[in-house]
């Protein structure tokens, strides 16, 4: 499979890496101050850009045929949009906060938990998100997804960042700590226990690997899928 990938920092350079060893080839890398750059030979592509130039770069590929994977976060204000742009271009293209296996089993494990919590209204829901301190934002798109299943299935209306508790919120709190690659923790706490699920990535790999996953699942397709298709459940 042919390959070409948007954003070449540590996330690119682990893709190529874990790509290469899965017997892929890349045939474009384009960073920021990438000019003059062509992908109209690769199968798909993998963005894992930064926030300002995601939605172009899907654009993009959908002009271009070109199935993508994206992975950048904090551009969803456009969401809808390309959404609408990928049906109107008969595009394919794959979008999820976070491509970990393990994070996506996790946010099924999220979403049974948060339905047989509802009606147990002596537990308050909290969460908490730590990443490197290179992450631009916050919080996080994974924290942002358990959110919103959790709102799904709960009777929370909403979520906030780094604020005091209120019944109707989810409170987030978001942490920056060197080198960690993401930790994420829901917890249920009443005034007698506490419940914690919570999922600690060891490194970039596991991203990686399932965005290169996606990718392979994507090629020869069209139409607008999640990981839950590509997985299966």
């Amino acid at each position: 499979m042919k390959i070409a990938l948007f954003g070449y920092g540590k996330m690119g350079k682990t893709i190529e890496r874990i790509a290469i060893e899965r017997g892929h080839e890349i045939v474009a890398k384009i960073d920021v101050d990438t000019v003059n750059y062509d992908i109209s030979q690769a199968d798909v592509a993998i963005d894992f850009s930064v926030p300002g130039e995601a939605f172009n770069n899907i654009n993009i590929c959908f002009d271009k045929k070109v199935p993508i994977v994206s992975g950048t976060t904090g551009w969803l204000d456009k969401y809808s949009e390309a959404l609408d742009i990928c049906k109107k271009k008969n595009g394919a293209f794959i979008y999820a906060s976070n491509y970990s296996l393990g994070v996506n089993l996790f946010f099924e494990l999220n979403r049974k938990l948060a339905n047989m919590m509802r009606n147990f209204s002596e537990y308050d829901i909290q969460m908490e998100e730590t990443h490197h301190t290179q992450k631009l934002d916050a919080p996080s798109g994974t924290a942002i997804t358990l959110a919103e299943d959790i709102i799904e299935n709960s009777a929370k209306d909403t979520w906030a960042l780094d604020v005091t508790y209120n019944k109707n919120e989810i409170p987030i709190v978001s942490k920056r700590i060197n080198n960690v690659p993401g930790t994420h923790r829901v917890i249920y706490n009443s005034s007698v226990d506490e419940i914690e699920i919570k999922h600690i990535a060891k490194s970039r790999d596991g991203f990686a690997l399932g965005a290169l996953i996606a990718a392979e699942w994507l090629q020869n397709k069209t139409g607008i899928y999640s990981m839950k298709d590509v997985l299966g459940i």
